[in-house]
Formats: C-alpha cells, sequence, structure tokens
C-alpha cells in the first residue's frame, strides 16, 4: 500500500515534524511506502507531487489547519486527521486507515 500524508501545525514548528517521523517509523510495521509532506516554519518540505498523490492508495491530511495547496487533492479521497491522533497512537492511525 502507498500512503501520502501532508502533516502541518499551527505554529509549524515541533508537532509537524514529530507527527511526520512517527508516520515514517511506523510504516513499514504495516507494509505500507509513505511520503510525507511537511508544511511547517520553513514552508512545504518534501513536497508531494501530481504524480506521487496520483499514485497513492490514501491521502492522509494530518492537520488541525488548513494545508496550502489544499487543491492538489481535490478529487481524491483524503481522510483529515489531527496532529494529537498522530502523536498520541500512530499505530491506530495505521491500523484504521492504512489498509
Amino acid at each position: 500500500m502507498k500512503i501520502v500524508a501532508v502533516t502541518a501545525c499551527p505554529t509549524g514548528i515541533a508537532h509537524t515534524y514529530m507527527a511526520a517521523d512517527a508516520l515514517i517509523k511506523a510504516a513499514p510495521k504495516y507494509n505500507v511506502q509513505i511520503k510525507v509532506e511537511t508544511q511547517g516554519a520553513m514552508g512545504i518540505e518534501n513536497p508531494l507531487s501530481s504524480h506521487d498523490i496520483a499514485q497513492a492508495d490514501k491521502v492522509l491530511i494530518v492537520s488541525d489547519i488548513d494545508i496550502d495547496q489544499a487543491a492538489r487533492f481535490e478529487g481524491v479521497n483524503a481522510i483529515r486527521i489531527s496532529i494529537e491522533e498522530v502523536l498520541l497512537n500512530v499505530d491506530k492511525v495505521f491500523l484504521v486507515h492504512g489498509r
């Protein structure tokens, strides 16, 4: 399974990157290939291409705020998850959304 994700938090510092790191570290346990775009204080890092989005089986928007360039995800089945949900139980995220 291929998942792409965007992580973003209101301040764009710690939680954005902590959530990305948690997703990347947990993905192999669930046999998931993942690419994570972060939208933090430094802007968009590791940007998802239109090809990345089109090839993904699932799109996760891990954010409690509006993300930049959200129009890229119109027409795809994007699932919105809170940053807190990922940080508190990343395994549950993969068990519920990673299948």
